[in-house]
Protein backbone atom coordinates (compact mmCIF):
# COMPACT_ATOMS: atom_id res chain seq x y z
CA UNK A 1 0.00 0.00 0.00
CA UNK A 2 1.36 3.51 -0.96
CA UNK A 3 1.25 6.10 2.09
CA UNK A 4 -1.31 8.92 1.20
CA UNK A 5 -0.48 12.41 2.58
CA UNK A 6 -2.89 13.60 4.63
CA UNK A 7 -3.16 16.92 3.47
CA UNK A 8 -6.18 17.51 0.83
CA UNK A 9 -5.67 19.62 -2.00
CA UNK A 10 -8.05 21.31 -4.24
CA UNK A 11 -7.05 21.13 -7.79
CA UNK A 12 -7.80 22.68 -11.08
CA UNK A 13 -5.98 23.21 -14.34
CA UNK A 14 -6.76 26.73 -15.99
CA UNK A 15 -6.86 27.14 -20.08
CA UNK A 16 -3.47 29.92 -20.02
CA UNK A 17 -1.46 31.84 -17.61
CA UNK A 18 -4.42 34.94 -18.05
CA UNK A 19 -7.06 32.65 -16.51
CA UNK A 20 -5.14 31.28 -13.84
CA UNK A 21 -3.87 34.44 -12.81
CA UNK A 22 -7.59 35.28 -12.20
CA UNK A 23 -8.11 32.09 -10.40
CA UNK A 24 -5.18 32.74 -8.10
CA UNK A 25 -6.15 36.00 -7.47
CA UNK A 26 -10.04 35.06 -6.65
CA UNK A 27 -8.07 32.44 -4.25
CA UNK A 28 -6.43 35.04 -2.55
CA UNK A 29 -9.08 37.61 -2.44
CA UNK A 30 -11.03 35.06 -0.38
CA UNK A 31 -8.41 34.54 2.06
CA UNK A 32 -6.73 31.46 0.53
CA UNK A 33 -2.73 32.40 2.03
CA UNK A 34 -0.02 32.34 -0.71
CA UNK A 35 2.21 29.55 1.14
CA UNK A 36 -1.23 27.18 0.49
CA UNK A 37 -1.19 27.77 -3.34
CA UNK A 38 0.73 25.52 -5.79
CA UNK A 39 1.15 26.59 -9.72
CA UNK A 40 2.76 23.96 -12.00
CA UNK A 41 2.82 24.44 -16.16
CA UNK A 42 5.27 24.14 -18.59
CA UNK A 43 7.93 26.46 -18.01
CA UNK A 44 7.36 30.27 -20.23
CA UNK A 45 8.60 33.59 -18.94
CA UNK A 46 4.79 34.09 -18.33
CA UNK A 47 4.53 31.31 -16.18
CA UNK A 48 8.03 32.48 -14.17
CA UNK A 49 5.84 36.12 -13.80
CA UNK A 50 2.71 34.27 -12.62
CA UNK A 51 5.05 32.80 -10.02
CA UNK A 52 6.95 35.18 -8.55
CA UNK A 53 3.54 38.14 -8.42
CA UNK A 54 1.55 35.59 -6.99
CA UNK A 55 3.39 33.20 -4.62
CA UNK A 56 6.16 35.49 -4.17
CA UNK A 57 8.78 33.31 -5.06
CA UNK A 58 10.67 31.55 -8.08
CA UNK A 59 9.79 28.53 -9.70
CA UNK A 60 11.66 25.41 -9.73
CA UNK A 61 12.61 23.96 -13.44
CA UNK A 62 11.50 20.07 -13.26
CA UNK A 63 11.62 17.97 -15.98
CA UNK A 64 8.18 16.04 -16.18
CA UNK A 65 6.81 12.53 -17.85
CA UNK A 66 4.38 13.52 -20.75
CA UNK A 67 4.89 17.35 -19.86
CA UNK A 68 8.40 18.40 -20.34
CA UNK A 69 10.16 21.60 -18.49
CA UNK A 70 7.93 22.84 -15.94
CA UNK A 71 8.30 25.36 -13.46
CA UNK A 72 6.55 24.46 -10.06
CA UNK A 73 6.31 25.94 -6.41
CA UNK A 74 3.99 25.30 -3.87
CA UNK A 75 3.17 22.62 -1.28
CA UNK A 76 1.83 19.83 -3.41
CA UNK A 77 5.34 19.99 -5.41
CA UNK A 78 6.68 18.60 -1.91
CA UNK A 79 4.07 16.68 -1.11
CA UNK A 80 4.48 15.01 -4.68
CA UNK A 81 8.36 14.94 -3.62
CA UNK A 82 8.52 12.36 -1.54
CA UNK A 83 10.06 9.41 -0.66
CA UNK A 84 7.05 7.14 -1.86
CA UNK A 85 6.97 9.72 -4.97
CA UNK A 86 8.71 10.78 -7.24
CA UNK A 87 7.36 13.41 -9.51
CA UNK A 88 10.32 14.04 -11.96
CA UNK A 89 10.34 10.21 -12.90
CA UNK A 90 6.85 8.95 -12.53
CA UNK A 91 5.18 12.61 -13.38
CA UNK A 92 2.02 13.37 -12.52
CA UNK A 93 -0.35 10.99 -13.33
CA UNK A 94 1.62 8.45 -10.91
CA UNK A 95 2.45 10.87 -8.55
CA UNK A 96 -1.40 12.35 -7.66
CA UNK A 97 -2.30 9.05 -5.43
CA UNK A 98 -0.08 10.63 -3.08
CA UNK A 99 -2.28 13.70 -2.46
CA UNK A 100 -5.82 11.70 -2.53
CA UNK A 101 -6.25 11.41 -6.17
CA UNK A 102 -6.62 7.95 -8.67
CA UNK A 103 -4.02 7.11 -11.05
CA UNK A 104 -6.85 8.38 -14.00
CA UNK A 105 -7.44 11.93 -12.03
CA UNK A 106 -3.72 12.90 -12.39
CA UNK A 107 -3.24 11.69 -15.81
CA UNK A 108 -6.03 14.17 -16.60
CA UNK A 109 -4.35 16.63 -15.28
CA UNK A 110 -0.74 16.12 -16.69
CA UNK A 111 -1.93 15.63 -20.20
CA UNK A 112 -3.91 19.19 -19.81
CA UNK A 113 -0.96 20.52 -18.54
CA UNK A 114 1.27 19.42 -21.07
CA UNK A 115 -0.99 21.24 -23.78
CA UNK A 116 -0.07 24.36 -22.07
CA UNK A 117 -2.78 24.37 -19.04
CA UNK A 118 -1.50 25.61 -15.74
CA UNK A 119 -2.17 23.53 -13.05
CA UNK A 120 -3.30 25.68 -9.73
CA UNK A 121 -3.90 23.15 -6.33
CA UNK A 122 -4.88 24.55 -2.87
CA UNK A 123 -3.56 22.60 0.60
CA UNK A 124 -7.01 23.62 2.44
CA UNK A 125 -9.17 20.79 3.65
CA UNK A 126 -11.53 22.73 6.10
CA UNK A 127 -12.39 25.03 3.06
CA UNK A 128 -12.41 22.85 0.18
CA UNK A 129 -15.63 23.43 -1.38
CA UNK A 130 -14.73 27.41 -1.24
CA UNK A 131 -11.92 26.96 -3.35
CA UNK A 132 -13.78 24.56 -5.80
CA UNK A 133 -16.01 26.93 -6.42
CA UNK A 134 -14.15 29.67 -6.98
CA UNK A 135 -11.74 27.48 -9.73
CA UNK A 136 -14.86 26.60 -11.11
CA UNK A 137 -15.76 30.14 -11.19
CA UNK A 138 -12.84 31.73 -13.02
CA UNK A 139 -12.46 28.78 -15.79
CA UNK A 140 -10.44 26.10 -13.37
CA UNK A 141 -11.26 23.20 -16.23
CA UNK A 142 -11.49 19.32 -14.05
CA UNK A 143 -11.69 20.89 -11.03
CA UNK A 144 -11.47 18.32 -7.76
CA UNK A 145 -10.50 17.83 -4.34
CA UNK A 146 -8.44 15.36 -3.50
CA UNK A 147 -10.00 12.50 -1.45
CA UNK A 148 -9.42 9.26 -2.35
CA UNK A 149 -7.60 7.12 0.15
CA UNK A 150 -7.95 3.59 -1.24
CA UNK A 151 -5.42 0.93 -1.77
CA UNK A 152 -3.07 0.47 -4.31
Amino acid sequence: MIAVDTARFTVAVFQDVAWAQKGVQALQQAGFPPESLTIIAKDAPDVATLIQQSLGASGARLELAAVGTALVHGPMVEALQGPDSDLTRFGLAASMRKVGFQSHDGRIFEVLTGRGGVLVAIRTEPRAADALAILHSYGGGNAAIGAWTGRL
